[in-house]
């Protein structure tokens, strides 16, 4: 857009600014020594206020609705940093917060962010960054061997497990919304698979892997022989991420993938960002602190200078001219649309300025290389002939209203690659080297006996609960879960082993094969593996369980499975870790109640079958467990799914096989869209929308209408094949979904709510709705 005040700039007009960094509180309670701000050339700090006085937020505020106002930009990212933003404290916060809402957000749409140590972050905090709708990224640099490296108080000591303190209460369902990812800072000395690893076991939305800073003057550290150990490094996280099914964002891989967009620090995308610092001057990009003091000054400040003044800085405007404004190296390079000359700050060498490529170039050409060299299975690299992404080809499967069991399959690799990130986090709280063991060399020699463990669902719920920092003593406390997984891997394959394991509440749960009650076993008991069953020996008791047998071991309260077409079901109504609902969960059933549920479970399957045969191939797929729900006469039909717990649903025991057919349909859309939006945003960060839908009376959140509409396309699909050969009843329960769903589906879109990703899916969601109500008339 050309600048309405006509003032000349580089290229004659000034390019409108989306993006701006607020540097609120110029101090920080860490001394991370690979930090740009205090410990490299530039030193403008110190003669800096501490904090942003409010005058300066009000003019800062005020500079950037002007410019919203006048370029007509529809969103601007407005990012509070430091320094430490939450040295400002609740109060502190509120009070930016506040300001800036209320002078930006009647002209644009104002996308609120916060970078932090997390340190300092608490409930108080977290609720206030939701109440006004702030997306928080953290500072973590992996493990605590690789975290305390670098990321350390001033007297030395760790701030491991205050930033994993943070990033458990992000993760709460009241906060996650404001959670927005992790940015982890590369230091090749640290193990790359441990860090990839305790990255994912924090479930961000992404990961940003930043290389660290550094000039031709001051060039990066280099341990090692090898030319390229920055890219030899990331290529091995992008190897496992690949292998994993890409488990979560990884911003860095996806912006050097051809068509990747790029970033700041690659591609050539023109510079869009200005800093307003704690005192009110403007400055550029925060990381050319790294060149040379006063690198990034521009001379100009929110008090007497517009933004236009400001983006018109020549060393803004150097970074609107794309390939024109890189060296001459870079732009003979054939992959300079990929890197776009690395991020400017590392091109600077006295005497040349930036007129250089980037200091990292060796490992960026080698990354790029190793990324192509290395896609997803089944990827196919985008071409003039192929316009659609992987991504687009599973949303748009989902969008039919069921996906292939190919594509619920993807899913369940996904969750299960999550579940393993979890695991090796957990591995820290472990005191027990001999599970790992077990379950390491069981890895190599049986991996389908692990993976079938861990893909039971209430295996991930066990390892959130374990690593919540408040679920690590007391009543509350989650057992080490590694014990009992070896032992259900172990018994699985049939192999002799003795692992120490956990016991609560005189029970040890090993998961997929069911529960031992044993008054008298202490706090541990030692569990022998044996040939058809395991030997327990604790405290006062001694039992030997063998399975599959015409009469159970006394206390063995052994999962009960229901055959289904697909191969068989479970009932899940012993692991302690399957209260994950919210809504009371059924005590264990007795023989006869189970057999009643598993005959209806097993009715209603052929029935799904029968109405819609995808939707049954989708439950085949996937589908491993049911949890039966508490009895409520206030609400006698109930049924529910948890976000941790894909593969299992939960439903209240119903006679009827029919109507049991409706809810499984139902939950399991509901599992589905949960393990998409587990990898992928469908709705716009930051939104705090609500959007009246006509199945309840209260307005819903864009993620929560996206879920209903997912599943009421399902339930309108089961009730138009029944109406094809009953009509009656069932054309009305059509004909109720079918306007139920058109309605949440246009209302979705017309929110503005969703990412281009999510348009596209309701958009397809909506497509396959106007076959469904074709094919009911």
């Amino acid at each position: 857009m050309v600048c309405r005040c006509g003032a000349p700039g580089a290229g004659g007009s000034c390019r409108p600014i989306s993006q701006f960094v607020l540097k609120v509180h110029s101090r920080c309670d860490l001394s991370c020594d690979h930090c740009y701000v205090y410990q490299h050339a530039d030193q403008t700090w110190r003669g800096r206020p501490v904090r942003m006085p409010p005058a300066t937020v009000r003019a800062a505020a005020r500079r950037i609705a002007e410019h919203a106002r006048e370029h007509e930009v529809p969103d601007v990212h407005v990012v509070l940093h430091g320094g430490e933003p939450l040295l400002l404290g609740a109060a502190g916060l509120r009070e930016v917060l506040a300001e800036l809402r209320a002078a930006i957000t009647p002209w644009t749409r104002l996308d609120l962010r916060m970078q932090t140590n997390g340190v300092l972050l608490d409930e108080e905090l977290c609720q206030l960054l939701v109440d006004y709708d702030v997306r928080v990224g953290v500072s973590f640099d992996g493990d605590r061997a690789a975290n305390d490296r670098h990321r350390v108080f001033a007297h030395g000591g760790s701030s491991h497990d205050q930033v994993r303190r943070a990033l458990a209460l992000l993760r709460r369902p009241a906060y996650r919304s404001s959670y927005a990812g992790i940015l982890c800072t590369v230091d090749v000395r640290n193990d790359p698979d441990r860090v990839y690893e305790a990255l994912l076991a924090e479930s961000p939305p992404r990961v940003d892997l930043l290389l660290p800073h550094a000039t031709w003057d001051h060039p990066p550290e280099r341990p090692g022989p090898g030319s390229t150990p920055y890219a030899d490094w990331l290529g091995r996280i992008h190897r496992r991420w690949v292998d994993d099914g890409r488990p979560g964002s990884i911003r860095l891989f996806e912006a050097l993938m051809p068509g990747g967009g790029g970033t700041e620090a690659f591609g050539l995308a023109p510079a869009d960002v200005l800093v307003v610092e704690a005192d009110g001057t403007w400055e550029q990009v925060d990381s050319l602190k790294t060149a040379y003091h006063g690198a990034a000054g521009t001379g100009f400040d929110v008090f007497d200078h517009s933004v236009d003044e400001a983006a018109r800085h020549p060393g803004v405007a150097i970074r609107q001219d794309g390939v024109q404004g890189l060296c001459a190296t870079c732009r003979a390079c054939p992959v300079v649309d990929r890197c776009g000359g690395g991020l400017y700050a590392h091109r600077w060498r006295t005497g040349s300025g930036f007129d250089n490529p980037s200091v990292y170039c060796a490992d960026l050409l080698r990354l790029i290389d190793t990324v192509d060299a290395y896609p997803a299975p089944g990827h196919v690299a985008p071409s003039l002939w192929s316009a659609a992404s992987p991504v687009d080809d599973l949303l748009d499967d989902l969008a039919t209203g069921h996906g292939s069991p190919q594509t619920v399959r993807r899913l369940a690799d996904d969750q299960l690659a999550i579940t393993r990130m979890l695991l090796a986090a957990c591995r820290e709280l472990s005191d027990s080297a001999a599970a790992w063991e077990v379950l390491a060399d069981l890895e190599l020699k049986a991996p389908e006996a692990v993976r079938a463990v861990l893909e039971h669902p209430f295996v991930r719920p066990w390892l959130v609960h374990r690593l919540d920092p408040s679920a690590r003593s007391g009543a509350r406390a989650a057992a080490d879960p590694l014990p009992a997984l070896a032992v259900a891997a172990a018994v699985r394959v049939g192999v002799p082993v003795t692992v120490d394991v956990p016991v609560r509440a005189d029970a040890i749960t090993v998961p997929t094969l069911g529960s031992l009650l044993l008054p008298g076993l202490g706090e541990r008991a030692e569990v022998t593996v044996l040939p058809g069953g395991f030997r327990v020996r604790g405290g006062s008791a001694d039992r030997t369980v063998l399975l599959d047998t015409v009469e159970p071991s006394a206390g063995w309260r052994q999962v009960r499975d229901v055959p289904t077409p697909a191969g068989r079901m479970s009932i899940e109504d012993g692991d302690p870790y399957r209260d994950c609902y919210g809504q009371p969960v059924a005590s264990r059933l007795d023989t006869p109640a189970a057999q009643a549920l598993g005959r209806t479970l097993a009715e209603a399957w052929q029935i799904v079958r029968r109405d819609v045969p995808a939707h049954a191939a989708a439950l085949d797929g996937g589908l491993r467990a049911v949890v039966p729900l508490a009895p409520d006469p206030a609400r006698p039909l109930r049924s529910a799914t948890a976000r941790h717990a894909f593969g299992a649903v939960a439903v209240t025991p119903h006679s009827d096989p029919e109507t049991m057919a409706v809810l499984l349909v139902h939950e399991w859309q509901h599992a589905k869209l949960g393990a998409v939006l587990d990898r992928y945003d469908l709705v716009a960060p930051g939104h705090s929308t609500r959007i009246t839908v006509p199945w309840r009376p209260d307005p819903r959140p864009p993620e929560g209408v996206l879920q209903g509409v997912y599943a009421h396309l399902a339930v309108t699909q089961v009730w138009r094949a029944r109406a094809a050969t009953d009509g009656g009843e069932a054309s009305a329960h059509a004909a109720r979904y079918l306007a139920w769903t058109r309605d949440g589906a246009d209302a979705l879109l017309a929110s503005r709510s969703l990412t281009a990703a999510g348009e596209r899916f309701v958009g397809q969601l909506r497509h396959a709705l106007e076959e469904t109500r074709v094919g009911s008339r």
